[in-house]
């Protein structure tokens, strides 16, 4: 059964917000009025908000490059005026990813049925999400449809261009790692018990580097499948633990919190917002309708809360700069460009130069990433190899002393 998220008022007029089990929204809307909620807003939940669901660990994603392909061949098939329902069974047509092919088969079979077409596109949120949709939706009620494709493929062409240089930045780090773990792996099993047997043979007391290595040694090899599966039920116990709403958001705070690597995601996420919320206010989206999609298209629910905290200080009738400032999630920039905005009414605009600025700052500090990681990479490898030493040389030594008779 659906579930839809709600934010209404109460019998003493207080605020309450919560999910709810329903077969459709006027069902919901029942169902809360019985228990004396009138409810402001209600949304239907893209994933079950409120238990674990195992299909979400393996579900296929649309890639970016195909959403941008999509945007921009039906931007040139609208702008030439091809009907918009034969250019959607062309592009499904010419699809080659199965998941997009069928979903866009799907779409026209709707639109056939004489739904329009974000209505159509809604049923689908794997490949289109809630600020796609609600982009295609203002681009068909102000006639501007080819204008809003275009600017839905600059804003996933950025985001593309902001993951590539992410995935740059972490290869290197992630490479020395991998080698890390694989020389561990390898020294564990075929190293280090060979030294084990040979040391064992001469009943010598040991080193406490050298019983580290042989005790880490025989735990791996004896109980390598116990640690395997451990690390699957950890991996999948992570992923369900972050499908709940307090695991999500106690996960996406540590994201922000990690050293190096946090402060570049915040800022990247302040890009996003500021390029998002930009978006959708010069397509014409009301403002707190605009904040609510820019804070789910983040993808992180701590600063989503607050973000949709900031949406209902605005209904309450607080400017856009002091509900901002308060939800203490804003670099001082972004809060003079809000403030600036508000004032000559150009909140679009400064809000796209703050995210191009954020950008460049991002863009920065990934291209000096790999500058403040090597050092601690070249900790981890010395302190490896310094324990490898000591504990293969020192009973080495121990054993020339005795062979000598000292």
């Amino acid at each position: 059964m659906p579930v839809f998220n709600y934010r209404g008022r109460g019998a003493q007029g207080e605020l309450r917000r919560g999910h709810i089990e329903a077969a459709s929204q006027d069902a919901a809307a029942d169902l809360l009025l019985r228990q004396g909620i009138i409810p402001l807003e209600l949304r239907q939940s893209n994933a079950r908000s409120n238990g674990l669901d195992l299909n979400q660990l393996f579900k296929s994603t649309i890639p970016l490059e195909m959403l941008v392909i999509f945007c921009r061949q039906l931007y040139s098939l609208t702008k030439a005026g091809v009907p918009l329902l034969r250019s959607m069974k062309g592009l499904g047509q010419s699809a080659t990813h199965p998941l997009m092919k069928s979903t866009l088969e799907s779409v026209v079979a709707e639109m056939t049925n004489g739904k329009p077409l974000s209505v159509a596109m809604k049923q689908h949120p794997r490949v289109f999400n809630t600020l796609f949709v609600s982009m295609i939706q203002v681009g068909e009620n102000t006639g501007r449809l080819d204008d809003t494709l275009l600017q839905l493929a600059h804003y996933y062409e950025q985001e593309m261009e902001t993951r590539r240089r992410i995935k740059s930045a972490m290869r290197y780090p992630m490479f020395v790692m991998s080698a890390i773990m694989l020389a561990m792996v390898i020294l564990n099993i075929k190293v280090i018990p060979q030294f084990a047997s040979m040391f064992s043979r001469f009943g010598v007391e040991l080193p406490l580097p050298t019983r580290i290595l042989i005790a880490s040694s025989n735990f791996f090899v004896g109980y390598w499948p116990l640690m395997l599966g451990g690390l699957v039920v950890a991996w999948m116990g992570v992923r369900l633990w972050r499908q709940t709403p307090a695991g999500s958001e106690k996960w996406d705070l540590w994201r922000l919190k990690v050293p190096i690597v946090g402060d570049i995601v915040n800022r990247a996420q302040l890009s996003r917002f500021s390029r998002t919320f930009s978006l959708m206010i010069r397509a014409g989206v009301p403002l707190n309708q605009a904040i609510q999609m820019s804070a789910e298209a983040l993808g992180n629910r701590y600063l989503e809360t607050r973000l949709i905290d900031m949406k209902m200080g605005i209904e309450s009738g607080n400017s856009i700069a002091a509900t901002a400032s308060q939800s203490g999630v804003f670099t001082p920039l972004v809060l003079q460009m809000i403030a600036v905005g508000e004032e000559t009414g150009q909140v679009d605009e400064l809000l796209f130069e703050a995210s191009e600025f954020y950008d460049r700052e991002v863009d920065y500090d990934l291209k000096t990433l790999t500058a403040r990681i090597e050092p601690i990479l070249l900790l981890i490898v010395a302190a490896m190899v310094l324990l490898l030493a000591l504990g293969i040389f020192l009973p080495m030594w121990s054993l020339l002393d005795v062979a000598r008779g000292v």
